[in-house]
């Protein structure tokens, strides 16, 4: 049996300009406001068997916001950026210049002291490896970006520097399908329709 694992990207908590390393902060006005705007969109996926949220405050608000009452999962949870915590990329490189370009560059590199990028994607991918088939097709879990990106280069096989070129934009949706190391990347939306000659 094949999974289909849709996620969501949790509603925003700041400009994008402002977004911490590991933010705890709840759901802004302006994240709270896009939820409302596209909850008729998104409340379908309410139906799947299985729900779950990254343990962020702002993923556990947009899952609840939309009717999924998801299950935490902290195996979602965002990379551990060690000393970078609470951090914004300005202020770590204002702090650690020469740490954040090793950071960027070496996917196996902890110079923050905390979670590589390779173990970040490595967990995120164990996570989905592990889904239970046999408890239904359908799951959806809302996320946070970072964590969907892990996601992508996981399951395209991709090499780690594609996490960089990933853009994930709050309240966007990505569907994966299949099952343990052997996943797909799907895309839904409206299809054209051939035309009559």
């Amino acid at each position: 049996m094949s999974l289909r694992v849709t996620f969501v990207a949790a509603a925003r908590s700041s400009p994008l300009l402002a977004e911490r390393f590991e933010d705890d902060r709840p759901l802004d006005q302006a994240g709270w406001d896009e939820v409302q705007r596209v909850a008729r969109d998104l409340l379908p996926l309410a139906a799947a068997e299985l729900r779950y949220c990254s343990p962020t405050p702002r993923s556990r608000a947009t899952g609840d916001a939309l009717g999924y009452a998801p299950l935490v999962q902290l195996a979602l949870r965002d990379c551990d950026m060690g000393r970078w915590r609470g951090l914004t990329l300005g202020e770590a490189m204002a702090r650690e210049p020469d740490a954040v370009d090793t950071w960027l560059a070496d996917p196996r590199g902890t110079p923050h002291g905390g979670e590589s990028l390779l173990a970040f994607i490595a967990r995120v991918g164990g996570w989905l490896d592990t889904r239970p088939v046999d408890d239904g097709g359908r799951i959806v879990a809302v996320a946070e970006p970072s964590v969907i990106r892990a996601a992508l280069v996981y399951v395209l096989k991709a090499p780690p520097a594609t996490y960089w070129n990933i853009d994930v934009r709050p309240l966007s949706t990505t569907t994966v399908t299949g099952w343990a190391g052997r996943w797909n990347l799907r895309f839904d939306g409206v299809s054209a329709q051939p035309s009559r000659a």
